[in-house]
């Protein structure tokens, strides 16, 4: 009889030791926690392969800096823990997160400067923020009035726990009828939504925000897309009626990739189906993948 696999609802690394998902715990005292004081980022397995490893390794080393954390590990042994997460677990599609938080101070102090950085990273089973009937239907967003962080506050280019507002965003659009949301930015642009960034097509040319919005790796990807195959890209202020008035509307993630949006603020876009640009990167983006697109092997055995 083939014993059970420990690791199969998935493998964490805390502490200097893997252990299962379910035995993975920080300290209730640590800044990450009680302060949101941590950085993080999210890569993903797809077919046994990272995509864009060194992408997201690099935006993880640049945040951590951001936020005047130390990593304790190179970026070498950064490869190897996440592909050991990966490969415990048995996962051929990951979902893999690393962190790094504050930690917890001595007693009786504030210094932030006095803690000592705690750097956790977990692999689990693929996780996408839409359903299968909403990626093939489309997503209903929702424009919220709730106004984004300012980057003059908290940088979203150094990925964060900061989600008060993107929460309260996201009830403002349940309570609208809506699926997810886009925050703006007080100025009545557009900025990012939770765990996505979002991007507009009219007339033929795609469009995105430049500011007040995390970098994001699928934003890259789709970029480069749109370089391949001869879409005219503007990367800049768009405006939430920009959005309203789109032919097509599609966010992108880690967490699913290209998903369509078909209805904005309870309209919808077009014939209220996914537009063909968004179905043409859509495509690109996951068939590239599966030819090894940006990918790195895990080394399972």
């Amino acid at each position: 009889m083939v014993a059970e696999n420990p690791y199969a609802a998935g493998a964490a690394f805390i502490d200097g030791q893997y252990v299962p998902i379910a035995e993975a715990r920080i300290p209730i005292l640590d800044w990450g926690f009680t302060r949101s004081d941590v950085t993080y980022d999210v890569a993903h397995v797809w077919k046994g392969r990272f995509f864009r490893l060194e992408d997201h390794l690099t935006r993880f080393e640049r945040s951590a800096a951001a936020m005047h954390l130390t990593l304790p590990h190179t970026r070498e042994s950064l490869r190897e823990i996440l592909g050991e997460c990966v490969r415990l677990a048995g996962l051929r599609d990951a979902y893999v997160e690393m962190g790094l938080t504050r930690g917890v101070p001595p007693a009786g102090s504030r210094d932030p400067r006095a803690c000592s950085n705690r750097f956790f990273a977990f692999a689990v089973p693929f996780i996408w923020i839409a359903t299968e009937e909403q990626r093939e239907r489309g997503l209903h967003l929702i424009l919220s009035s709730v106004q984004r962080i300012p980057p003059e506050s908290v940088d979203p280019r150094a990925k964060n726990f900061h989600w008060g507002d993107l929460i309260r965003g996201l009830y403002d659009a349940y309570e609208r009828g809506g699926e997810t949301v886009v925050l703006g930015d007080g100025a009545g642009n557009v900025t990012e939504g939770p765990g996505f960034n979002v991007f507009v097509v009219k007339d033929g040319r795609v469009a995105t925000p430049a500011r007040g919005v995390l970098e994001g790796i699928t934003r890259m990807s789709v970029m480069e897309l749109c370089e391949e195959t001869g879409l005219p890209l503007d990367v800049g202020t768009v405006p939430a009626e920009a959005v309203r008035a789109a032919d097509e509307v599609f966010l992108s993630s880690t967490a699913g990739g290209v998903l369509p949006v078909t209805r904005v603020d309870g309209s919808p876009l077009g014939d209220g189906k996914p537009g063909p640009i968004t179905l043409r990167l859509r495509g690109l983006y996951w068939s590239k993948q599966e030819s090894g697109w940006h990918g790195t092997p895990v080394a399972y055995d």
